[in-house]
């Protein structure tokens, strides 16, 4: 009889030692990151210059495994059904916030199903004209779409779109009413600009930023609350007319639920100590990208306020769920 019930709690109080034990060796193996989208861009360069910082720090090689494709759903819903043990991380990123109102449907929950490790990057919108547009300023912009509602073209990239949503935020805060055209890709969005297809453009600062430097397009504001120091002679949206605007797009590290919280405390200390080194800080400006460090909690608010914003967003534009 003592060993019918010994043996449960023996297992029981084993079981329970080998959590913590296994949470402070952590990691033994190496960490897969996965990433929602093609290798190059400046989210998957930002994921790259981290995991070359943490995976020493860690002890560990951080496998970067780039998984594009159904707008993030599919690297998402592998780390969501992942074991939630600290070796399969996701890149998370505000098309997390923007998915849980843009589809009907999803295979997994952004709050419920991830553990917010840290944010590392936010990515500015800028707006622009041509630079010999008669638009020199967000007053100037307002005037203008008031004078001749629906007759002003914007351009963005595809409907849904941080770029797009940016677009509607405006106008809903400033109450104007304008023509959306969407484009396939940056370098079309630039082209209908040049060709006056569209007379602004929302786009994000860091394939722009170059010819905006170069006279070539003519940089209105910035979403940020907060100048982009790339571009300190350009005002933010919210201080050259319309009071209370902001977008920032953002990236961080993720983790399955259910992450030992030692494990995703290993991770958020890793990531602060990387995002304050000054080279990582120096490769981010060159890639027109702000750090930014943050806790675990403070990550999850973060995700949890773009989710309810961008939904009044999509909801207010009449956006149809895909």
């Amino acid at each position: 009889m003592l060993r019918t019930w010994t043996l449960p709690v023996v297992l029981a109080v084993v079981a329970a030692l080998a959590g913590p034990a296994s949470a402070q060796n952590y990691p033994v193996r190496p960490i897969r990151l996965l990433v929602p989208f093609g290798p190059g861009g400046v989210g998957d360069i930002t994921a790259r210059v981290v995991a070359q910082k943490i995976g020493p720090a860690l002890g560990q090689q951080i496998v970067i495994d780039n998984r594009p494709g159904a707008g993030g759903i599919v690297a998402s819903e592998i780390v969501a059904k992942a074991a939630p043990d600290g070796y399969t991380l996701l890149l998370l990123n505000n098309a997390h916030a923007v998915s849980m109102s843009l589809f009907k449907s999803l295979p997994y929950d952004t709050l419920r199903d991830f553990a917010p490790i840290s944010s590392m990057a936010t990515f500015s919108i800028v707006l622009l004209v041509n630079p010999d547009s008669p638009i020199k300023s967000i007053r100037d912009l307002i005037a203008e779409a008031k004078a001749h509602p629906g007759k002003l073209n914007v351009g963005t990239i595809q409907i849904g779109a941080t770029q797009h949503l940016s677009s509607e935020l405006f106008k809903s805060m400033a109450g104007l009413d304008w023509v959306h055209v969407p484009f396939s890709n940056t370098g079309a969005v630039l082209t209908g600009l040049r060709g006056r297809s569209v007379q602004l453009v929302f786009e994000f600062i860091a394939p722009v930023v170059g010819q905006v430097k170069a006279g070539a397009v003519r940089a209105l504001a910035v979403s940020t609350r907060t100048r982009f120091a790339g571009l300190p002679d350009i005002p933010t949206v919210h201080e050259a007319g319309v009071p209370g605007y902001e977008v920032m797009s953002w990236n961080g590290l993720g983790a399955p639920s259910g992450t030992p919280k030692a494990v995703i405390n290993r991770l958020n200390q890793a990531v602060a100590k990387a995002l304050a080194m000054p080279d990582v800080k120096q490769r981010f400006a060159e890639l027109a990208v702000d750090t930014r460090p943050d806790t675990p909690e403070g990550f999850r608010k973060l995700v949890a306020s773009e989710i309810v914003k961008w939904g009044k967003v999509i909801e207010t534009a009449r956006i149809p769920r895909q």
